[in-house]
């Protein structure tokens, strides 16, 4: 192979914190491939765990390609031993968990694809720690994704659904909250912790909804599009948190328009069944539509069947969808 070739470039390995200069590269390279797909290749819990100085109980593994003109500099760069291209050409990150699984993300910018990066970075990723116990997401479901799985005996074992609302002036129905029950939005400072609880109880059998921690609601309290006023909550007479709708709103990116997101929607075990969960859902989706915005959105696990005819019924439709793939039997 030529040495101009992806094969031969040096691959930048990282574990634990990244540092500025190749978050900056990643948060160029996660909006120019967002700009291009219409999907962003990182998932927000990845780029949350990669801005945070305390990964909590993950560990991070990070494999960068640069392509190899590069004459900048950075700490990462002297640890690792590797050159910098003038371009981040592809990144590859593993979120592992304590109990030594792990979540492999992949993405490529589009001035370097279908010229092997995404295979040269999967290829050192398996000689560096090997895919014991690890996933891996494809936003999207690309073609080239689901091609590259293949090739190292992955299949898909997952579906998550992403699906919009087509005009935010939908009419919606009218759905009452339960006897006692009101809504007001999230205090910071007050109630982290009770909400944690509920969420924890809400999505108990749920692999990353109920698992997040103090840390990790910090850090998307820190985001620019956190808004407490979104984040609705439904209480009972005596203060306590029945259930939750959390919205967020996707800003304006590039030729994208803003969206608002049904970011997630729980309920408490004791307040199942009361119908509360629908009532919160429409309250939130009514909050988003008076922002002005064009459209709604939400993510739903395919085989969800319930969650998914609420969805339809409320007038959503399948837009896109992620993949998650994980090794065949016996691999």
């Amino acid at each position: 192979m030529s040495p101009a070739h992806p094969e031969n470039w040096p691959v930048l390995t990282l574990q634990g914190a990244v540092d500025e200069q190749l978050l900056r590269d990643v948060t160029t390279l996660v909006a120019a491939a967002e700009e291009s797909d219409g999907n962003p290749p990182l998932s927000e819990q990845t780029l949350v765990t990669l801005r945070a100085r305390d990964a909590g109980p993950h560990t991070v593994l990070a494999l960068a390609l640069y392509s190899p003109d590069y004459s900048g500099d950075s700490p990462a760069r002297h640890r690792a031993g590797a050159g910098r291209g003038n371009d981040l050409a592809g990144f590859a990150v593993v979120i592992g968990e304590p109990d030594g699984t792990g979540v492999l993300e992949v993405a490529v910018h589009p001035s370097y694809r279908n010229q092997g990066v995404a295979d040269r970075l999967v290829g050192e990723l398996q000689t560096v720690r090997g895919f014991a116990g690890l996933k891996a997401w494809s936003h999207g479901n690309h073609e080239a994704a689901a091609d590259l799985a293949a090739r190292y005996g992955y299949a898909p074992v997952r579906e998550l659904w992403k699906m919009r609302l087509a005009t935010a002036a939908s009419a919606l129905p009218d759905v009452a909250l339960p006897d006692g029950v009101s809504l007001r939005g999230f205090v910071p400072g007050q109630d982290e912790e009770a909400w944690l609880a509920v969420n924890r109880a809400a999505f108990a059998h749920h692999p990353e909804q109920g698992n997040m921690s103090r840390a990790d609601l910090d850090a998307r309290m820190a985001e620019p599009w956190f808004d407490p006023a979104g984040f609705l909550l439904a209480v009972d007479v005596a203060g306590r948190i029945l259930g939750f709708h959390w919205t967020k709103v996707h800003p304006r990116h590039g030729e994208h328009p803003a969206i608002g997101e049904v970011y997630v929607v729980g309920v408490a075990p004791e307040a199942q069944g009361t119908g509360l969960g629908k009532a919160l859902t429409v309250a939130g989706i009514r909050h988003l539509q008076q922002q002005g915005l064009h459209a709604v959105m939400l993510y739903v696990d395919g085989d969800n069947i319930p969650a998914v005819e609420l969805y339809r019924r409320l007038g959503f439709s399948r837009w896109d969808m992620d993949v998650m793939y994980a090794p065949r039997d016996g691999q």
